[in-house]
């Protein structure tokens, strides 16, 4: 081989690797940087695959993952799981009842949005109104049950937002009853994965909370000949295993929020996802951290179960040591590929530097007939 052709097979085979090399970072940050509709509409905040996510233990609160937790979204419907907080706690001291009766006024049959379309003067018990709030994220029925509780849409907002500082929501803050995108003058509702997260935790202290999220499809009105059917926006009811709450929201600028919970082999798991630029992309998000979450809290009930009582520093020791083994299997992996791109331009160089010592130290070639 000529020293020409050892150049030129040097030289492409740099061009490979350098090419090769600085396609698979272009494409990296391509895939984990795509295109959002914040982008495309400056007024929105949502993004893909979303602006913040979360997902607990249900009874301990231990985080299992967060990604932006603390970022700020507008979590439209969603804000309906402070209603039935609220509500929930009015039945738990007995200020109503769930057969307690609640005249709807023409300001809760003005609202509009998703509804159950409540006329003025009409009678529904509290409970009525809970499913259609859950259930079909009415927007009339939870202004309903504002009014009836509080007296007005600004004495029950003064309620949800002294609900969220009791339970260490710090990054919230309420401005509606129903979580409809703010009218004139008025700000949006803003609330945090984070925050969500521990209001599900609230929730899931009573126990009537999964009775009326976790309904897929239920009448209303049922007395008249063809009662209005009301289905869940929350589609992982029907196809994750174990989902049973809780609740679904969206509005343009927000995008899609979730706060779900699902229970599997004696451990619960609560995973919120907000401001999502698609549903389904929401949607899958959202089980695959509940997927994930339920499989390590399984797991760690095994262990714990499987550890002799007294023994609790052995389980500790095998968590800790689990998510060391964890990251140091991470890091090995970043180190291998950084050692991998490291080694082929050191090969490549010693390959040139020894054909280019050749070339120097080659004594010249006398022409035997000059």
């Amino acid at each position: 081989m000529t020293y020409r052709q050892y150049f030129t097979f040097i030289f492409i085979f740099t061009s490979i690797v350098f090419i090769g090399l600085t396609t698979d970072v272009t494409y990296a940050a391509k895939k984990s940087n795509p295109p959002t509709k914040s982008q495309v509409k400056s007024d929105a905040i949502s993004k893909s695959p979303y602006l913040g996510a979360i997902c607990i233990d249900a009874a301990t609160g231990k985080i299992l993952f967060e990604d932006n937790p603390d970022a700020k979204a507008y979590p439209a419907s969603v804000i309906k799981l402070m209603n039935l907080l609220i509500i929930l706690d009015q039945l738990n001291t007995n200020a109503v009842t769930l057969d307690t009766k609640v005249t709807i006024t023409a300001e809760s049959a003005r609202i509009g949005g998703s509804q159950v379309y409540l006329k003025e003067n009409e009678v529904f018990t509290i409970e009525d109104l809970l499913y259609a709030l859950m259930v079909q994220s009415a927007n009339d029925a939870a202004t309903a049950l504002a009014l009836h509780v509080a007296g007005s849409k600004e004495g029950f907002v003064e309620m949800m937002n002294q609900k969220a500082k009791q339970i260490d929501m710090t990054n919230t803050v309420f401005n509606s009853v129903h979580g409809l995108p703010p009218s004139k003058n008025q700000e949006p509702d803003v609330c945090t994965p984070r925050d969500m997260a521990k209001l599900c935790m609230e929730l899931l202290k009573y126990p009537n909370t999964l009775k009326y999220t976790s309904v897929v499809e239920r009448p209303f009105r049922t007395d008249m000949e063809k009662p209005f059917i009301m289905r869940n926006h929350n589609h992982l009811l029907n196809n994750f295993e174990g989902c049973d709450g809780f609740k679904t929201g969206y509005y343009t600028k927000a995008g899609f929020s979730i706060a779900a919970t699902a229970s599997r082999k004696g451990v619960r798991a609560i995973a919120v996802v907000m401001g999502c630029t698609d549903r389904k992309e929401r949607d899958a998000k959202a089980k695959e951290l509940l997927s994930k979450g339920l499989i390590e809290l399984a797991k760690t009930a095994s262990v714990a179960s499987a550890t002799p009582a007294g023994d609790t520093n052995k389980t500790k020791t095998t968590d800790a040591d689990a998510e060391k083994t964890s990251k140091e299997d991470y890091l090995t992996f970043q180190l291998s590929k950084s050692t991998l791109i490291i080694a082929v331009v050191i090969v490549v160089l010693i390959i040139l530097l020894l054909v280019v010592l050749s070339y120097m130290r080659k004594p010249k070639r006398k022409d035997k007939y000059m």
